[in-house]
């Protein structure tokens, strides 16, 4: 038997050894051929003035497979049982169930369409590898806690777009960015491009170290990562070339300052973003796979 470090490498050579979850509710099934599966369930509750609802249902019904789990059969069981705790808690009309899980397992994507879950997220990654030069008529510089009012904007204005091709859009989405957004500001990773003088694009970056131990690295391997947080061109500016000359500026400064590599979340189902990032090179590692509401889970 593959062991799940194994199993994990087999999938994608970047994926960290998986580590094992400290809390939840274990479901067990048996697949038709007889073979038993586990997985942890862990429930989250947000309320009305938490970040997280900017990507997230306000109740959370999550999914964590053992990661020795394979094949398509071993997934269904697993989604069944999931299926089945769902019916015992009425969830509401702000509800999901999220399984967050290697992009690359083919068979696994088979038993999560087929129980009706979509990739709403993917976890992507971009090698230390110096950006091409991109001539823009832009000037880029570094934000600084001055520019909050138009980075708020242009943020909101991104979410407030995501939330028509992803996760649902939010009446206090200005209110819930503010906070980190200023302390963003205030820390030298945010770069703003502009065209006579008027903010056309914006990049909001961070660190995440990736260490033993450490949250992130349940997800990366190990290494100090460059995290591209919001990502906005203006839609006036958009195709001309200001987002691909702004990210090549901010990759560059994140590589000279020692970043292992890149990551970001982007969505899939996002008719612009998705293109984007894979011509900036990037890669899904990890794809969060959801039913919205909760009980849509077949």
């Amino acid at each position: 038997m593959v062991s799940s470090a194994g199993r994990f490498a087999e999938l994608d050579p970047l994926l960290p050894p998986p580590v094992p979850l400290a809390s939840g509710e274990r479901l067990r099934a048996v697949t038709a051929s007889g073979t038993q599966v586990s997985a942890m369930l862990q429930r989250y509750r947000h309320g009305p003035g938490d970040a997280p609802l900017l990507w997230s249902a306000a109740e959370v019904w999550q999914l964590f497979p053992d990661p020795e789990t394979a094949g398509t059969e071993g997934f269904d069981a697993l989604l069944g049982a999931l299926r089945s705790q769902v019916d015992t808690e009425a969830p509401g009309a702000d509800s999901a169930c999220v399984v967050n899980w290697p992009s690359r397992d083919a068979e696994a994507i088979r038993a999560f369409l087929d129980h009706g879950l979509v990739p709403l997220s993917a976890l992507a990654v971009r090698p230390a590898v110096v950006p091409e030069n991109v001539e823009t008529d832009a000037s880029i510089r570094l934000a600084g806690p001055d520019d909050y009012p138009v980075a708020l904007a242009l943020c909101t204005a991104t979410f407030d777009y995501t939330g028509l091709v992803a996760h649902r859009k939010r009446e206090q989405t200005a209110e819930l960015l503010g906070p980190a957004l200023r302390r963003a500001l205030g820390e030298k990773a945010t770069w703003l491009a502009e065209v006579d003088g008027e903010v056309a694009a914006l990049a909001q970056c961070d660190w995440v170290e990736s260490t033993p131990g450490s949250e992130a690295a349940e997800l990366l391997p190990s290494g100090r990562w460059g995290y591209v947080n919001n990502v906005v061109t203006a839609p006036a500016s958009r195709g001309s070339g200001i987002g691909r000359a702004l990210m090549a500026r901010a990759h560059r400064e994140l590589l000279n300052q020692g970043a292992t590599g890149t990551y970001l979340y982007y969505n899939p189902t996002n008719p612009l973003s998705s293109v984007f990032w894979h011509r900036q090179g990037y890669r899904p590692l990890w794809t969060s796979w959801e039913a919205h509401p909760a009980w849509a889970l077949r």
